[in-house]
């Protein structure tokens, strides 16, 4: 049996199709932003001092890690529709991402965090910094620094797995190629495509954590370290 491939099909659906990567996009940028100060808030209250603040983020932690984000994604949409509170599926898809990927990023800014020699924390109270300036100054700059890179895969990989959000009808990538490929019956050709679409968007995706990886640390714009 010979298929003869035919991408002219899905490629006269382009305007929808760009309009779903630019909804992916929007998507991911949004969950990375809030996921990351959600993140970091938890990464700090785990190693604080406050004892309930720390049970509170690995319980967080915990749930999150270990249950799927499809899941994540139906309690959210579903949830807050039983709540009352009528949220777009975009909306919704945020809310998910951010609680998903904020799970992850507090791990990876922890492990950053308790990378911090005791010496610098001890210079820091020593000079007669407060809590806050320690963190600001000598804690956060360079843990964040250190896993930076981790922080650029988990958010790629948040990009790619934002796909998830399509069985919410959210207007992303994966769902226009459904829609495209149930009216032109070339499945195969429509999801080569999605897929490049996918890569091109995680190449760029990278190329910007680059460029704030430059601009956010010094050390690395002077030797050049990429990500």
């Amino acid at each position: 049996m010979k298929y003869d491939f035919d991408f002219s099909a899905p490629l006269a659906y382009w305007p929808d199709l760009l309009a779903g990567a630019w909804t992916t996009l929007a998507l991911s940028l949004s969950s990375t932003f809030f996921g990351f100060l959600l993140g970091v808030f938890c990464a700090l209250a785990s190693t604080g001092r406050s004892l309930w603040l720390a049970r509170l983020a690995t319980v967080y932690i915990e749930v999150i890690r270990n249950t799927p984000l499809l899941v994540q994604v139906f309690i959210v949409y579903f949830g807050l529709s039983s709540l009352g509170l009528q949220v777009g599926a975009f909306t919704a898809a945020t809310v998910a991402l951010v609680v998903n990927v904020g799970a992850y990023t507090s791990e990876i800014v922890r492990a950053g965090v308790e990378s911090i020699p005791k010496a610098q924390l001890e210079a820091a109270e020593t000079l007669g910094l407060s809590r806050w300036q320690t963190l600001r100054h000598v804690v956060l700059p360079p843990a964040i620094e250190r896993v930076f890179p981790a922080l650029t895969s988990q958010y790629v990989l948040l990009m790619l797995a934002s796909s998830i959000c399509s069985q919410i009808s959210a207007e992303e990538l994966t769902a226009v190629a459904n829609r495209v490929q149930s009216d032109t019956f070339r499945s195969v050709e429509t999801y080569v495509l999605v897929a490049g679409a996918y890569l091109l968007m995680s190449l760029v995706m990278r190329a910007v954590f680059w460029l704030v990886a430059m601009v956010a640390f010094p050390r690395l714009r002077r030797l050049g370290t990429p990500l």
